[in-house]
């Protein structure tokens, strides 16, 4: 006979009660703790201080009452697909066999970039998708991601990670979706609707506060007031949970103003439960609960850390089981912790589990994971690569052309290609790859995956023209050995491309990624060096850079003869960039953060109230960027006209469409990133003097013309007022259509009238596009 809590048919919550009044404590606590099967084959840090924590698992012992969830059975070392999902299989049939309950724990795995796992496809970094401005890509990208995770079994996805950035020195900027929260939160969403739609559960990540640490270092505590912590860190999250329909949290590492995230109540239960109805699993990231004892110094013993967490509103201990199993048992055994707080996170996970047929009778892991499928599993199929090269392409940044100079002429016969981003695939590829996250402890693996160097790829793109390669010097080395050889290349070359800048690792391998934070914002290495010889030539240099971060490039603005840039592009990225190159595409990205002058004096970002412009005279330091946020040229040209506001006044609670037509005046087809900002020049708090409130990417070809419609609700305009409650204020607003948050073509007055109203968990948080 079935139990009640194995039948589908009964109500989940009926399932849900009637499994825990089955369970004693240690089964209760074993749900909420997690196992990390392989870690002791991984002989360098894929998470932080990995070699402090991690410890060799068990399983037998880790599963003896059940187990919440299993850690990264596919992304902790190299394992052929089929492999993979025979292993899984495995656990979750042992947990099934040999424990009273029976019940499968969830498999979680990382996938910012792609499943972080051997030969998946490796897609653009979080930072290129925003470059994109096309969250619709992004969201057929997230359920492709999907798709191959829960073919082989998995049930939860690490990503998206929603954290605004604040100072791009920050290692874990290219994890990130830009500087603006409403791109961010826009973004995040699509990717979790994409992710969601394939089953898997979409974890937010890191809540909150974590990018915006002090001096950009990682883990550093961070100092923010309240009101920016609502009106530019908050957004993302809560659109992702209401619009996006997230099932998972993840808690940030930082400490806001004093106070760690992973103990925060009214972060965790007050604002995420109660204020935004968030009836989902909030996990740990990794160690972070045992950090509240190690880092934080709040706790004196693990039990006292997980004691905290708990009451907190953290429902899972991941990566492993430190501070949620017996330590914690003791506790409640003592009546410390009140087991109503053991049962409140159950509940949670159990509901989950339920929600991914785990509880079901006809449960089976080897159909859940595919393990009895005899045909190959191709987790980088034709169509995967389609949605990389394609994201890839739309993300790709002309910064600068001066004269026209890309696409490069016909005629051009000869190229030298210098630089330590020109012939490496894996320059390509974010931090989170598995190439660049896994592999690098793994030596004689190759990627998994077909990948070309640009060198590569521009060969097979400029078939009748003399390429040099030389290597200049290296990412991040000191060494300038090679310098001369790539001068006299350069020298005897038509043009010179230069590709510079980043490679992602962990925790100081690299240059850009999670725990490679920079002290400022010059080119890694000797890299400005290298390039300031081949400007030196005289011969026309093209500087490509390829980067997780945007690197100070206002010493070569009026010097480079065009600037391009990337945010780490994937798999497909040497196609897109030879492309962009050759002319065989137009360059359609716009920077999700802005570029800066000067490598010490911009640790900001658009995002400033008046004070933090450029106020003459009364600062020496002048922090105009060199290029700003949502800048982008194209191989065309596009002219703004027609500019209509529906009304000229509506009230705190009303709506207006804004409107422009935009043309394609150049000579090609290209596609134009139409960009809504708004202003609040008078307000009961100082506002930022522009800010993102909508956007469309607009394809046109030669001579077309098409009108490009913004709904704009006033909740679009509220912010966080003196008494912390986020309010819609009467009066004039500022309305601006254009190209860059600095190249706005039309501009108008929008009044809003009546009486200054409160915006609540209920208001509106996008703004509708429609072009015709």
């Amino acid at each position: 006979m079935t139990t009640p809590w194995a039948d589908p048919a009964c109500p989940r919550d009926e399932r849900v009660d009637a499994l825990l009044a089955e369970m004693t404590l240690e089964e209760k606590l074993a749900q909420l703790g997690s196992a990390w099967p392989g870690v002791e084959h991984v002989s360098g840090n894929v998470a932080p201080m990995q070699d402090v924590f991690a410890r060799h698992t068990d399983f037998e012992k880790a599963r003896k009452d059940g187990l919440g969830h299993i850690t990264r059975p596919f992304g902790t070392k190299p394992v052929e697909p089929a492999d993979g999902a025979r292993q899984l299989a495995a656990l979750q049939r042992e947990l099934m066999d040999n424990t009273r309950l029976g019940i499968p724990a969830i498999a979680h795995e990382e996938c910012l970039t792609g499943f972080t796992t051997h030969h998946a496809t490796v897609f653009p970094t979080a930072l290129a998708w925003a470059a994109a401005f096309d969250p619709a890509l992004v969201e057929r990208m997230a359920h492709a991601i999907g798709t191959s995770m829960r073919r082989v079994g998995v049930h939860q996805g690490l990503s998206p990670v929603l954290d605004v950035v604040r100072d791009h020195r920050w290692g874990r900027v290219e994890e990130t979706l830009g500087e603006d929260p409403y791109l961010v939160a826009t973004t995040g969403t699509a990717y979790v609707r994409g992710l969601e739609s394939a089953g898997i559960v979409a974890t937010l990540k890191h809540f909150a506060g974590y990018s915006a640490s002090k001096a950009a270092r990682n883990h550093a505590p961070v100092s923010m007031g309240p009101r920016e912590f609502a009106d530019v860190i908050l957004p993302p999250f809560e659109m992702a949970l209401r619009d996006g329909g997230a099932r998972s949290v993840m808690n940030s590492y930082a400490d806001v103003d004093g106070v760690p995230a992973g103990a925060d109540s009214s972060l965790l239960t007050r604002l995420l439960r109660e204020e935004w109805g968030f009836e989902g699993t909030v996990v740990s990231d990794y160690w972070s609960i045992a950090f509240l004892r190690t880092m934080h110094r709040i706790a004196a013993t693990e039990g006292e850390a997980g004691a905290r967490a708990l009451a907190a509103g953290i429902d899972v201990e991941l990566p492993d089981t430190l501070c949620f199993g017996e330590p914690l048992a003791e506790l409640v055994r003592l009546g410390t912790v009140p087991e109503d707080l053991v049962d409140r996170a159950v509940r949670r996970v159990l509901r989950q589990k339920a929600e991914l047929g785990l509880l079901d009778a006809d449960f089976d892991p080897a159909v859940d994971a595919a393990a009895n499928v005899s045909d190959p599993i191709d987790l980088d199929p034709p169509a995967h690569r389609a949605i990389a090269r394609e994201l890839a392409e739309r993300s790709i940044v002309l910064l600068d052309n001066r004269d026209g100079f890309l696409p490069l002429a016909r005629d051009t016969a000869s190229i030298a290609l210098v630089g330590p981003c020109a012939d490496d695939p894996n320059a390509f590829f974010g931090c989170y790859s598995f190439p660049n996250h896994v592999l690098p402890h793994h030596p004689g693996y190759d990627n998994g995956i077909e990948a070309h160097s640009l060198l590569d790829a521009l060969a097979a793109e400029l078939p009748g023209t003399l390429i040099a390669y030389e290597q200049g010097c290296p990412v991040k080395d000191i060494d300038r050995t090679a310098f001369d050889a790539a001068v006299e290349a350069a020298q005897r070359a038509d043009v010179c491309i230069a590709v510079v800048g980043d490679r992602a690792g962990l925790f100081g391998l690299g240059t850009s990624g999670e725990g490679c934070d920079a002290e400022d914002l010059s080119l890694p290495g000797v890299q400005d060096e290298l390039v300031e010889a081949l400007l030196a030539t005289g011969t026309p240099v093209v500087l490509l850079v390829v980067s997780g971060r945007p690197y100070a490039l206002g010493a070569y603005a009026d010097r480079a003869v065009a600037l391009v840039q990337s945010f780490f592009p994937g798999e497909e990225g040497g196609s897109a960039l030879a492309g962009v190159l050759s002319g065989r595409l137009t360059p359609s990205g716009r920077l999700p953060v802005q570029v800066p002058r000067t490598p010490g004096g911009q640790p900001g970002t658009y995002l400033h109230a008046p004070l933090g412009g450029n106020t003459q005279g009364v600062s020496n330091l002048d922090p105009t960027p060199a290029y700003p946020f949502g800048h982008g040229l194209s191989y065309t040209t596009f002219s703004y006209d027609g500019f209509e506001l529906s009304a000229e006044e509506i009230p705190t609670d009303g709506e207006v469409e804004v409107s422009c037509l935009v043309r394609n005046t150049g000579d090609r087809p290209g596609t134009e990133v139409v960009q809504l900002y708004t202003a609040d020049p008078i307000a009961q708090l100082p506002r930022p003097v522009t800010q993102l409130t909508g956007y469309a990417r607009v394809r046109l070809t030669v001579g077309e013309q098409r009108r490009v419609t913004f709904r704009l609700h006033a909740d679009r305009l509220a912010y966080t007022g003196p008494d912390l409650h986020r309010i819609v204020d009467p009066g004039d607003i500022a309305v601006m259509l254009g190209a860059s948050s600095t190249d706005t073509r039309l501009t108008g007055t929008l009044r809003l009238t009546g009486p200054i109203r409160r915006a609540g968990h209920d208001r509106v948080m996008d703004t509708p596009v429609r072009v015709d």
